[in-house]
């Protein structure tokens, strides 16, 4: 049966940013699909919440609260899924984002936190990741979450989508580097209705605008972007190495422009 190839029984996967979002929404894919996950953010209440999800499915979860900002935190999360369920089979690297702003007011050092938060972070996970995934599980799949806008240009976003188009990249070059054993992919969401886009959901204004310039007339769910990472993560996409799926409607520009003026 076809649908069996998307089954993940068994599997070990930890998500990162899995407190709300995008991150809970893969991180309970998973666990519907047949995977124990640890799930890994800032805040203990939602992390709980999750949980509980998860556990609903019939599957484990195993909580991490940790500042993830901090690329050595993350690391430690490869070794707490081995100790919680004796192997690790699938990472996504979720954590990440960068406040919008002007060009010429981002500093040096809001650059550098960028690369830190969004691929620093990614590559630190990988790096303690892969040696146990060889080891407990002979292979394994690594999936980075980037964005829309580290493939188009829109004002504002100079220090966000340089370092997610630098995370996509990465999957490339991670990819070549790890293959056979080890997959690397990533997904570049378009506009989701998380709850960064709150403000939006609940404005018709902001909202219908945006939609109009979408290809397919809608915003995203955070089902969209699970379903799409337990295809990577499963059999069914296990000839896919080094890509990046966009899952964004069928933008071919941004559907949101920050209101800067011109200089």
């Amino acid at each position: 049966m076809i649908l069996d190839r998307f089954r993940l029984d068994d599997r070990v996967a930890v998500v990162t940013g899995a407190g709300r979002g995008l991150g809970a929404a893969m991180a309970v894919a998973f666990a519907e699909a047949g995977a124990d996950v640890l799930i890994s953010a800032r805040t203990q209440a939602q992390l709980e919440e999750v949980a509980a999800q998860i556990a609903a499915t019939g599957r484990r979860a195993h909580v991490v609260a940790a500042d993830l900002a901090h690329p050595e935190a993350t690391a430690e999360l490869a070794g707490a899924a081995v100790e919680a369920f004796g192997k690790l089979d699938i990472v996504v690297n979720n954590v990440g984002g960068t406040m919008p702003g002007p060009l010429l007011n981002t500093s040096a050092k809001e650059m550098r936190d960028a690369f830190t938060f969004n691929v620093g972070t990614a590559h630190a996970l990988t790096t303690a990741a892969v040696p146990l995934m060889l080891k407990h599980s002979g292979g394994g799949s690594i999936i980075n979450i980037t964005s829309t806008m580290g493939r188009l240009a829109g004002r504002g976003f100079a220090a966000y989508g340089t370092a997610k188009a630098a995370l996509a990249h990465y999957t490339r070059l991670a990819a070549l580097d790890l293959a056979p054993r080890i997959r690397v992919n990533a997904i570049a969401p378009g506009s989701i209705l998380t709850s960064a886009l709150d403000v939006v959901a609940s404005n018709d204004e902001l909202r219908t605008p945006m939609e109009q310039a979408t290809p397919l007339r809608r915003l995203g769910e955070p089902a969209d972007i699970a379903a799409a990472a337990v295809y990577l993560a499963s059999p069914a996409g296990s000839y896919l190495t080094g890509k990046v799926l966009e899952v964004d409607g069928g933008l071919t520009r941004p559907n949101l422009d920050m209101p800067i003026p011109d200089l």
